[in-house]
C-alpha cells in the first residue's frame, strides 16, 4: 500500500472537532443549575417576602457576590480541568480570595460586634437547615455539571471533580440567596462555605469513578 492510499485510509470517516464544544457543555451546565436551583427555590422553599427592599441594600449584592465569584472561579478551573494535562490555573485563586474576604470581613464583623451579639451573628435563625439547602439545591447542577465533563478529556479527576461540586454548590448559593433571610457576614463565612463544601467533597470522590475515560 502507497503511503498516500494509508493517508486517505487513515483520515476516511473523520470528523472535524467542534471547537466550542467546551463551551456549549458548560454553558448548558450552568444553566441547568441556576435555572433548576432556583425553580426548587421558589417551588419547595419560597423567595424572600422583601426581597424587592432588601435588593436595594449594599450587603445584599455583597451576599450575591460571594458564590458568584465563586461560580467564575470553579468555572474557570473546570473548563481548564476538562482536558487533558492542564492545571486549575488562576481560578482557584479566584476561589480563594473570595473565601478569604468573606471570612476576614466577618471577623472584623465578630472583633467589632457586642460579644453578646456574637452568637447570633454566627447562627442566624436558619443555621440548622442552611448548609442541607444548599446541597440539596445543588443536585441538578451537579448533575448537569458532570455531564459536561463526562464528554470532555480531564485527567486529574478527583480535583476535576471537586472542582465539579463547588461550581455546583455555588450556583446553589447563588439561588439561596433569594429565600434566605441571613444578613450577617459571619453567618456566610460558615454556613454558606459548608453548604458549598459538600458538594465540592463528594465531588472529589466520585470524579476518579464517574469520569474516567
Amino acid at each position: 500500500m502507497k503511503t498516500d492510499d494509508l493517508v486517505s485510509l487513515l483520515a476516511t470517516g473523520v470528523t472535524p472537532i467542534d471547537r466550542w464544544a467546551l463551551a456549549k457543555r458548560f454553558g448548558i451546565a450552568v444553566l441547568i443549575g441556576i435555572l433548576g436551583a432556583s425553580l426548587l427555590v421558589v417551588s419547595t422553599l419560597g423567595m424572600r417576602t422583601d426581597l424587592v427592599q432588601v435588593s436595594a441594600t449594599a450587603t445584599f449584592w455583597a451576599k450575591i457576590a460571594f458564590p458568584l465569584s465563586l461560580i467564575i472561579g470553579a468555572l474557570m478551573m473546570v473548563a481548564r480541568l476538562a482536558r487533558p494535562g492542564m492545571s486549575s490555573g488562576r481560578g482557584g485563586l479566584l476561589v480563594s480570595a473570595a473565601v478569604a474576604a468573606v471570612w476576614l470581613s466577618g471577623f472584623y464583623v465578630l472583633a467589632v460586634a457586642v460579644p453578646s451579639a456574637r452568637v447570633s451573628m454566627l447562627l442566624g435563625k436558619t443555621w440548622r437547615v442552611c448548609a442541607l439547602n444548599i446541597m440539596l439545591l445543588s443536585i441538578p447542577g451537579f448533575i448537569a455539571v458532570f455531564w459536561a465533563l463526562r464528554g470532555l478529556a480531564p485527567t486529574r479527576l478527583a480535583l476535576t471533580g471537586a472542582s465539579g461540586g463547588l461550581l455546583a454548590g455555588s450556583m446553589a448559593t447563588l439561588a439561596y440567596c433569594l429565600h434566605c433571610p441571613e444578613m450577617e457576614v459571619p453567618f456566610w463565612g460558615v454556613w454558606y462555605t459548608l453548604g458549598m463544601l459538600v458538594p465540592t467533597a463528594i465531588g472529589a470522590a466520585l470524579g476518579p469513578r464517574c469520569l474516567r475515560w
